[in-house]
């Protein structure tokens, strides 16, 4: 009977053993198929390991997404160099535009009104005298501001804010020059009275100027028609025969008519021009100009009453 029951006890052991042993289940799964992305990575990690590595090269260098972003660099880098090609291009076709303004000219003119507006720029505060001194010799003529017109343009297109400032002061004066040269004798005179103004006393400014009317016209009387320029009526002095040049005379009537021509003019121009309202740099500036405009337009007014009403 006891050998009968260890048999039996040993296989409730082994089966008891069986069902609590944790069972494992095994999925048999197809493998699933690559993608044509699976097989480029593939393909580019069989390529490394076959390719040698080479010396001093970064570990970068192996890197796709390092090497795309250096391929996007050279692109941009080459777009900029393009860019500054075309830039340089530009400005060398610009400065020999620049260069032909001067080819209709003699050469040795062109040399001579070069030579002129660099003593000008050498000048610097000796600049007033050189340019009067030019204009006594006849030497300032138009090639002369054409030459000084390049200089200023080129300062601007290389952004070079001190020259720019400088030649246009010069371009300025040596045109005021020019024209105060080949002005009537009227508008000559005219320079010459607001020339006079110091910013301040108006009527010390017209005293002086009055005076230089009495001194410039000749007296307009009835003693002054029987005797030629000159002569003295009260000492009884002075040339009997009238000058040569008498034609030339620069009386007032052609002061008052060449000044009211003037005024007339501008005042037409001021009517058609219209100014625009606003606190931007441009807006000022063309307000203060306006400004200053309208100061010597009231100027010129008090210098035609005066010699419209002048007494000797």
């Amino acid at each position: 009977m006891e050998a009968s029951l260890l048999p039996l006890t040993s296989s409730l052991t082994l089966t008891r053993a069986a069902l609590l042993r944790p069972q494992v289940c095994v999925f048999h799964s197809r493998p699933k198929p690559l993608t044509h992305v699976d097989l480029a990575v593939l393909r580019r990690s069989k390529e490394l390991e076959d390719e040698p590595l080479l010396e001093g090269m970064p570990p970068e260098y192996y890197d796709d997404e390092w090497q795309a972003e250096q391929r996007r660099k050279d692109k941009e880098l080459q777009r900029l160099r393009r860019l500054e090609d075309e830039e340089e291009e530009r400005k060398i076709e610009e400065y020999r535009e620049i260069g032909l303004r001067l080819k209709g000219y003699p050469e040795e003119d062109v040399r001579k009104a070069r030579r002129l507006v660099s003593s000008f720029i050498r000048a610097a505060e000796e600049v007033e005298e050189k340019i009067e001194e030019a204009a006594d010799k006849g030497e300032l003529t138009e090639l002369v501001l054409m030459v000084i017109w390049n200089r200023l343009d080129l300062a601007r297109r290389d952004d070079e804010k001190d020259a720019v400032r400088s030649l246009d002061l010069l371009y300025r004066r040596v045109e005021t020059e020019i024209l105060k040269r080949e002005a009537s004798p009227a508008m000559r005179l005219l320079n010459e009275l607001l020339n006079l103004h110091k910013g301040f006393d108006d009527e010390g400014w017209l005293k002086e100027c009055k005076k230089r009317m009495i001194d410039t016209f000749p007296r307009e009387d009835p003693f002054s028609i029987l005797v030629p320029q000159g002569f003295d009526i009260d000492k009884h002095q002075g040339p009997l025969r009238p000058s040569l040049d008498a034609d030339d005379t620069f009386l007032r009537v052609d002061f008052v008519r060449e000044v009211d021509s003037l005024l007339q003019e501008v005042r037409e121009e001021e009517s058609e021009v219209q100014y625009v309202e606003g606190l931007d740099a441009e807006s000022v500036a063309s307000k203060l100009k306006h400004q200053e405009k309208q100061r010597t337009i009231r100027q010129v007014e008090a210098l035609l009453d005066l010699a419209i009403n002048l007494k000797w």
